[in-house]
């Protein structure tokens, strides 16, 4: 293949960036950071009768119907032309391997509220992706010898805010400068440190910091504690303080993860094919495609262990974290077969992340191939 080479290359990958989880790696720039946090968001389009239709209007919700079982929760948004985001975010540090975010999110849509608004409606078009949550604790080194991650590449996502486009791009009008003050004095390939500094120190930095406790005091202590507790964080830093000072995440989210033997399954109603809609079914609506003759983009470190390990001590929760489908469990005459239905995958990277055993890696298919989102 070809080489492109630059005096310094910026990474604005997106959550998880292939790239960038190999540079985080390499040059092991998370030393002394707290792990990576990450949610995953579903999000359906939908075409609502005119007279339910407020455009402009925003609702946020947390907790419901996920109970104790994870942090997350909901937003709807009115769009022009009678459509409405309906959306839903799942932490991915949840114990129990039983859940299913994916059907907490058919399930969302059944509270009378929603069902509501949704009545009469049809849905047109459905994603997903991870979100990145860590905040200010959880940005690795940002700069290595001729590179630097910018925005979710990094997690500058302000999770109170729900927000981080405002700090992708700050991110990227750092990087330009810093890189164009190196090349002007005839450098190249080294680490921009100016850029470090100006994150962390300037505008992006400040945003992220203010915020940085909500995350683990709601992973830690529960939603009403988050509230509570992180409102008032967030007010005393307004003043330059925190009574908490910075509160360590803990625990990566595949690390989260529980032996199945502690929790009980959980029964999700079936969906009923007016407001909730079955994986496959949804995952026609993202339009999404892979040449079914093309290598499989969803790799495994070892073949051998969602059924030797993730199966007997997880329940091999690939089955329900997926927000696609595309992995089974598929009983036959030699006993239990793990299957990956890469043509399924809408890229949201659920499954690099969440894996117990952090035994999938995602990669880049051929072609470019994959969702085709319609106004996502």
């Amino acid at each position: 293949g070809m080489e492109l080479h630059g005096k310094y290359v910026f990474l604005s990958e997106g959550v998880r960036g292939s790239l960038s989880k190999e540079v985080i790696a390499k040059y092991d720039l998370s030393a002394g950071k707290e792990p990576q946090k990450y949610g995953v968001g579903m999000k359906e389009i939908w075409e609502v009768d005119p007279s339910k239709h407020k455009e402009g209007s925003v609702t946020h919700t947390m907790g419901w119907p996920l109970g104790s079982n994870a942090g997350g929760g909901s937003f709807i948004y009115h769009l022009e032309n009678n459509q409405v985001y309906v959306g839903f975010v799942v932490h991915l540090n949840y114990k129990n391997p039983h859940l299913y975010p994916y059907m907490e999110f058919q399930r969302f849509k059944h509270h009378p509220v929603v069902s509501d608004l949704l009545k009469g409606g049809k849905r047109v078009a459905y994603g997903a992706r991870a979100i990145t949550e860590g905040g200010f604790q959880s940005m690795p080194k940002l700069v290595a010898p001729g590179v630097a991650l910018l925005g979710c590449s990094a997690g500058m996502v302000n999770v109170p805010r729900i927000k981080g486009n405002h700090n992708a791009m700050l991110s990227g009008k750092a990087a330009a400068e810093a890189a164009y003050e190196a090349i002007k004095a005839e450098r190249s390939g080294d680490e921009l440190s100016d850029y470090e500094t100006e994150v962390r120190s300037g505008p992006i930095g400040s945003d992220l910091k203010k915020v940085r406790n909500v995350k683990p005091i709601w992973s830690k202590y529960g939603l009403t504690a988050s509230l509570m507790l992180g409102g008032l964080d967030m007010w005393t830093n307004t003043l330059g303080f925190s009574l908490f000072g910075t509160i360590g995440h803990g625990k990566n989210d595949a690390e989260a993860t529980e032996d199945a033997s502690k929790h009980k399954p959980i029964d999700y109603p079936k969906p009923d094919g007016v407001l909730s809609f079955d994986r496959l079914t949804n995952v026609s609506f993202a339009m999404t495609n892979h040449e079914e003759s093309q290598p499989c983009h969803l790799r495994l470190s070892d073949p051998e262990v969602p059924v030797k390990v993730n199966l007997p001590q997880f329940d091999e929760p690939a089955q329900r974290y997926c927000p696609a489908g595309v992995y089974e469990v598929v009983e036959d005459e030699n006993g239990p077969r793990f299957v990956i239905n890469f043509q399924n995958c809408v890229h949201c990277k659920t499954c690099d992340i969440k894996d117990p055993s952090q035994n999938i890696t995602w990669t880049t298919p051929q072609g470019g191939d994959g969702p085709n989102y319609p106004n996502m």
